[in-house]
């Protein structure tokens, strides 16, 4: 039977349920990001790690302002390494699928956290 997130997350206890969440959600806003409207009618669609960690970082962005970096760190994600680390636990559940030729490496050092978030972070102008 397979194991829900909360279980995973519990079995694990690096990283809080929140960040599998995130992870989760993510997953589906790179997906979008990158092949738009038609991710929904052709079926999985491939992203690559590194493809995936900016894709958070600009979920993050978004969700959190100049707050992403300390929100990621409360939930237990310290670098784009601890991304890959959620996404593979998440493939070892069947929450995730990879292909053969991927790898938790292509998470390693993507970024700095305090770089994207922190020095080079844009501010957006206010909706009105």
């Amino acid at each position: 039977m397979k194991k829900s997130i909360e279980e995973i997350a519990k079995l694990d206890g690096r990283y809080s349920l929140k960040a599998f969440e995130f992870i989760h959600e993510g997953l589906s806003h790179t997906v979008q990001s990158q092949y738009g409207d038609e991710s929904e009618n052709e079926g999985p669609h491939h992203i690559t790690g590194k493809e995936l960690c900016f894709g958070l970082a600009e979920l993050a962005s978004q969700k959190w302002g100049r707050m992403a970096k300390v929100v990621l760190n409360h939930l237990g994600i310290n670098s784009t390494y601890d991304f890959g680390q959620i996404v593979y636990l998440m493939v070892e559940n069947k929450w995730m699928h990879a292909r053969p030729e991927d790898s938790i490496e292509e998470f390693r050092a993507v970024y700095d956290f305090e770089e994207v978030f922190e020095k080079k972070y844009q501010f957006t102008a206010a909706r009105k």
